[in-house]
């Protein structure tokens, strides 16, 4: 399929690789329409894009990009700098071990970095496989949701989206707080 074998009536998305369309439209955690060039994953209340191009190897490269709040811009309370940037160092120490969380066995190394309240964790998955390769993009933004809620602090009081993250570990550990 080249990228401008679409059904009739129907345009073509240009972010998107013309062999990936069926694989986002089969992906339950990534909208089917791209938002300023990018996939926009859903599974998370943080915003995880993945764009996506064909490289000139035959691959498709995803540049996964999920952006967090610092746990300051989502506590109802003051939190002291020496404790936002110890939890800003534990967050980049736990993304930097990754591991692996794709099933391809990609060599990943994330970037971190801070701007202002906000801090984006970026990284490039390389795939033959469209559908492999969009499924470790989506694995990698999970785990960047993961490793956040891992390293809020209790003891404060967070707003959205941190305070909905909890209680939906609370409810998936049939945990009510107490």
């Amino acid at each position: 399929m080249s990228d401008t074998d679409d059904a009739p009536g129907e345009s073509a998305p240009e972010a998107i690789p013309g062999r990936l369309r069926s694989a986002v439209r089969d992906h339950d955690a990534v909208a089917d329409a791209p938002e300023d060039d990018a996939l926009v994953v859903t599974s998370t209340p943080f915003d995880g894009r993945i764009a996506a191009a064909e490289a000139d190897d035959g691959r498709i490269e995803f540049a996964v990009t999920v952006t967090v709040p610092t746990l300051a811009a989502v506590a109802a309370d003051d939190v002291a700098d020496v404790v936002v940037d110890g939890w800003l160092d534990t967050f980049e120490r736990r993304i930097d071990a990754v591991g692996d969380v794709t099933a391809a066995g990609h060599d990943l190394a994330p970037t971190v970095e801070r701007d202002g309240d906000s801090v984006m964790v970026a990284e490039s998955i390389r795939d033959l496989n469209e559908r492999r390769g969009l499924d470790d993009a989506v694995a990698l933004v999970d785990y960047v949701e993961g490793t956040y809620v891992q390293g809020v602090i209790p003891g404060y009081e967070y707003g959205e989206p941190v305070s909905g993250l909890i209680s939906r570990a609370r409810a998936a550990g049939g945990s009510d707080g107490y």
